[in-house]
């Protein structure tokens, strides 16, 4: 892979980002998203204390989407990522494999996972690494279920199945652990992210750290928080990954991204999502 330490200079291309921006001013803070008119969503608040010196504010990406976006994730039946979901429950009652179980066979329904997605990735002990909510289907899937093949770690089914998750969290406070055993992968996700990528020499901090607010594309970059996902795309007319994100930035540097579900990546999403601690789930989420 194509990279180079923040340390050892910036692309030019990251000066036109800021050039062409109107900065955070330009961006309408304050404003209240309550899905459905019953779910409030916190999409801003204070950093936690891992970084210090780095935001003043941590902000969703709802904060920097335009008035007819944000209206359509405040509504389940204008959000189009809910359709999604809908598969999601179809296959959550689906029996699959050899064992003769489905989701609910275990779960009940889905409401009683709302605590799953605002501590994932976390810690599993059993198997002595880090997971993501992909990876907790998939085990559930070959090790309960008796799938000889699980979902794709980025299938449409796989997707469809953590938007569901995901649904059912909106409005849980994300609470992602980084100390004890998954404090090695976290740093490895940091230093991941400070590092710059590609023959434009970007790296994740130049975009969503130094530059947030700014126009890139005619559109504002955010944070790049990863609350909101899955997230529906207009752009894709589809919901999206997070490491399929990950993959796309990558690229848009011009290098060489980690494959999806990496170890790389995986450390990564932990360190973004320790980054949106105290926001709240809102997947999933609508954005450009």
């Amino acid at each position: 892979m194509t990279r180079k330490s923040l340390l050892g200079g910036v692309s030019a291309a990251v000066f036109a980002v800021a050039a062409a921006g109107v900065g955070l001013a330009d961006i309408r803070t304050g404003d209240s998203l309550v899905i459905n008119g019953e779910i409030p969503i916190v999409t801003e608040t204070e950093p936690a204390a891992h970084l210090e010196g780095a935001l003043s504010t941590v902000y969703s990406g709802w904060v920097f989407r335009t008035d007819e976006t944000r209206a359509m994730q405040a509504d389940d039946f204008d959000n189009p990522g809910m359709l999604y979901v809908e598969q999601g429950i179809d296959a959550f009652n689906t029996v699959m494999g050899s064992e003769g179980n489905s989701c609910a066979s275990c779960h009940e329904n889905p409401e009683s996972l709302a605590d799953v997605r605002p501590i994932y990735p976390q810690w599993d002990a059993e198997h002595g690494m880090v997971q993501t909510v992909e990876m907790q289907v998939i085990e559930c899937q070959t090790e309960r279920m008796g799938m000889e093949e699980p979902y794709g770690y980025d299938s449409q089914q796989m997707r469809n199945m953590v938007a569901l998750i995901a649904s059912v969290a909106r409005g849980q406070t994300v609470d992602v652990a980084i100390d004890g055993p998954a404090a090695d992968a976290w740093e490895l996700g940091r230093e991941i992210y400070y590092t710059a990528y590609g023959q434009m020499e970007l790296s994740c901090a130049h975009c969503h750290e130094q530059n947030y607010g700014n126009l890139i594309r005619a559109d504002h970059l955010s944070q790049g928080q990863v609350n909101g996902f899955p997230t529906y795309r207009l752009k894709n007319a589809n919901i999206v990954s997070v490491h399929n994100r990950f993959r796309g930035c990558i690229r848009d540097t011009r290098g060489e991204p980690y494959g999806i579900g990496s170890p790389e990546f995986v450390a990564l999403e932990l360190y973004v999502a320790s980054r949106g601690n105290g926001l709240t789930v809102e997947g999933p989420a609508v954005r450009n």
